[in-house]
């Protein structure tokens, strides 16, 4: 009989989670021009140990992404406690401009993923359709949402949002923009 499986210790689980987010932020900056032993460096850990999770550029970039959709995509039903779903819903938005916004700040090295035979999109619509159903599910809930709209529409609205700050939007805009789709999300 094989031995169990080992558990992941908690604080190689933090180092990887440490990995990924620094990952994510210097991919957003330098795109493909990052060096791994940069990221190491910077996510105080050795390059060795990056290697050892992730063997390839692709599978770092793939890995840093999955997380930083993963993230947006948990934080809608922990920001419900103590908030009306109006107000989870407007701070999800934020969060979701920020991870859109570094997404196209890793689109070069996104395509390289993609190149290599590696969908790192395959699941994120269905993911953020759920995270935002839990929003619109607890508005109509609590009254604070419209009931007439599907989570394939507020992503469409929030998606043109996060292109327009990615490219040539300042946060102040899409601030006003965010503004704007949640007055139209409000129940009056």
């Amino acid at each position: 009989m094989p031995p169990p499986p080992r558990r992941t210790r908690s604080d190689a689980r933090q180092n990887r989670e440490h990995l990924l987010e620094v990952a994510a932020q210097v991919f957003a900056e330098q795109e493909l021009d990052a060096a791994p032993a940069v990221i190491a460096k910077r996510a105080g850990v050795g390059v060795g140990t990056l290697y050892r999770h992730f063997p390839t550029r692709e599978a770092l970039i793939d890995a840093a992404y999955r997380r930083q959709l993963t993230l947006v995509c948990e934080k809608a039903a922990e920001l419900l406690p103590g908030r009306t779903a109006a107000e989870a819903m407007h701070a999800w938005m934020e969060h979701f401009v920020a991870y859109a916004t570094a997404k196209y700040g890793m689109a070069q090295a996104l395509n390289a993923v993609i190149a290599s035979g590696t969908d790192p999109y395959a699941d994120s619509r269905a993911l953020l359709s759920e995270a935002v159903g839990t929003l619109l599910t607890a508005g109509a809930e609590d009254g604070s949402l419209r009931t007439d709209l599907t989570s394939d529409d507020v992503l469409l609205f929030m998606s043109g949002i996060a292109q327009s700050a990615g490219q040539a939007g300042s946060p102040e805009q899409s601030a006003r923009l965010v503004g704007l789709l949640l007055d139209a999300l409000i129940r009056r």
